[in-house]
Order: C-alpha cells, then sequence, then structure tokens
C-alpha cells in the first residue's frame, strides 16, 4: 500500500486510536482500584476528623475508622432508623443527594476511647467557587455540638478557603443545635454581630463573605432533615 495515500494515512491513524484508547483503558483499570481506595480513605479521615481522630498514617486509617465508627445508618424523616446494613451510610454521594426530592440521610455512630457516643452527620452545599462539603458530630445528647470539618474544592485561599482550617473548625465545639427545646442549626455571622433568633452562632471568615454565608446556608438546608433524629437523641427515644 502507498503510504503516502489518503487510505493509508486514515488506515495508520486509527490503528494508532484504537493502541492508544487500548493502553488507556488497561491502564485506568489497573489503577481504579487504588484511586477507589484513595477515595474512600480520604473520606475516612474527613469523617474521623469530626470527631477529633487521627489515623497514624495512610496505612492505618482503615482501621482506625473501623475501630471508632462502629455502625452506619440510613434515617427515616422521623429520625428512626431505616437500614443500619454494612457501608449503607458510608457509601451515599452527598452531591447527588442533595438533588433527591426526598433525600436519604445518613448518619454515623462512633464510639470514642472513653466509652461516649458521638453521631456524625454529612453536609453539602456551594461556595463561592464550587462545592463545599463536611461533618458534624454530635453528643448523644442530640443538642451538643462535638466537633466539626469542612473542605471545598476551589474556594479562595486565604478567604473562603479557611473553612478548612482548625481555627475556622473548632468554633462549633460546644454550640448547641436544640435551644429551649426548639431545634436552631448554627448560624455563621459576621464578627462583632449577634444573633437575632436566639440560635449558636460562630464568627464568619474575614474577607470571606460568600463562603461563610454558604456554610451558614449549608447547615439550615442539611441539619433540618436530621431533625426529629436529634430530638430523638435528646429525649432518649432513638434506638
Amino acid at each position: 500500500m502507498n503510504k503516502n495515500s489518503n487510505l493509508y494515512q486514515i488506515i495508520y491513524a486509527a490503528v494508532m486510536v484504537l493502541i492508544v484508547g487500548t493502553v488507556l483503558a488497561f491502564i485506568y483499570m489497573a489503577l481504579k482500584p487504588t484511586q477507589d481506595k484513595n477515595i474512600a480513605n480520604d473520606k475516612r479521615k474527613q469523617i474521623l476528623s469530626a470527631v477529633h481522630i487521627t489515623p497514624d498514617g495512610d496505612n492505618a486509617i482503615e482501621e482506625t475508622f473501623n475501630i471508632y465508627i462502629v455502625a452506619g445508618y440510613l434515617l427515616n424523616k422521623d429520625g428512626s432508623v431505616a437500614d443500619s446494613t454494612q457501608n449503607v451510610a458510608f457509601e451515599i454521594d452527598m452531591k447527588n443527594n442533595i438533588k433527591l426530592e426526598e433525600r436519604k440521610l445518613p448518619v454515623f455512630k462512633c464510639k470514642l476511647d472513653d466509652a461516649s457516643i458521638k453521631y456524625i452527620v454529612p453536609v453539602y452545599g456551594a461556595g463561592l467557587w464550587g462545592p463545599i462539603w463536611g461533618y458534624l458530630a454530635v453528643d448523644d445528647n442530640g443538642c451538643d455540638v462535638y466537633g466539626a470539618y469542612f473542605s471545598h474544592e476551589g474556594e479562595t485561599p486565604g478567604l473562603g478557603a479557611e473553612i478548612g482550617t482548625p481555627q475556622f473548625q473548632k468554633q462549633f465545639k460546644g454550640k448547641k443545635l436544640i435551644k429551649d427545646g426548639e431545634f436552631k442549626p448554627i448560624s455563621v455571622l459576621k464578627k462583632g454581630k449577634t444573633s437575632q433568633n436566639g440560635e449558636d452562632y460562630v464568627d464568619a471568615i474575614t474577607g470571606g463573605t460568600m463562603t461563610s454565608e454558604g456554610v451558614k446556608s449549608m447547615l439550615e438546608d442539611c441539619l433540618k432533615h436530621y431533625e426529629p433524629f436529634f430530638k430523638k437523641l435528646q429525649s432518649g427515644t432513638f434506638k
């Protein structure tokens, strides 16, 4: 075949595309299990961060998670357990979940070294430049926040990205979700301002107004679905 002909060049290009595509597909399939494991371990680290636990190296993430996270549930709208099968809560993709008309409500049960129980719920929302998300850990009284973890996809370093720092997150510890029997999600307010509705609040990030507002909206939007669950915990009727 004439190597200078159009037919030869078309056949040559098609064969090369096929070879390269096959190689790339093979590499993707070979690396996917490792990628999936890394993604899962990153999620485990984030959940553990909400209860102030740091695994001792990457190889200890899954083991540490399995030690402290003793159960995972999907809740009904009334706050009762709908499903407690293994990994049922862990496998929920919050990015897609918040788009559902009837959301699934995952929660993780954590038992600390002092035998105290904490419950961790995921939150997901929008910042200034992209998605923001996190986990809020609550005491087994359903009221007091034990810890919080937040992260983001593309907030501005030194500004909105500060939601991912311990300085911002530690403000949530000790805040209350239920006051005088009424559920009130934690607000995020500009420094110097106080709550108008009696809810607990934390200081917003200086220069990160839109991201701070995003955290506030995220907490309001996600936590309201867990109100029956928190109240069951408070009344001691959650089983």
